[in-house]
């Protein structure tokens, strides 16, 4: 199954640093994002893209977790050539990742 078949996600920004919320549509959901979506499987999802370090933080009373990717978005909006200079499409993207589904 992909990741937005369980979940949603939101995108913002701050110079070359993109930030994606992941949020469960249903808190039992949340456990699995939480063992499955690790730092090192997102940066290799966005191989290409992100090439600084990618930080997660958990909210597990929101069901959610924060990922900070850093130069993730070409030098910044104001200096990148990218189509999308504030990543709101990563989040999206983000939604493409397979997850297992619930045994």
């Amino acid at each position: 199954m992909l990741l937005r078949d369980i979940a949603h996600s939101r995108a913002g920004d701050k110079g070359d640093i993109s930030n994606i919320s992941v949020i469960a549509y249903d808190q039992t959901d949340f456990a699995r994002l939480e063992q499955y979506l690790t730092p090192e499987r997102v940066k290799a999802h966005f191989a290409g893209i992100v090439h600084g370090e990618v930080v997660r933080y958990a909210l597990p009373h929101l069901g959610a977790l924060n990922f900070v990717m850093q130069r993730a978005l070409g030098g910044g909006v104001t200096r990148s050539l990218a189509l999308d200079a504030h990543g709101k499409c990563l989040s999206g993207a983000m939604l493409a990742i397979e997850v297992p589904d619930a045994a």
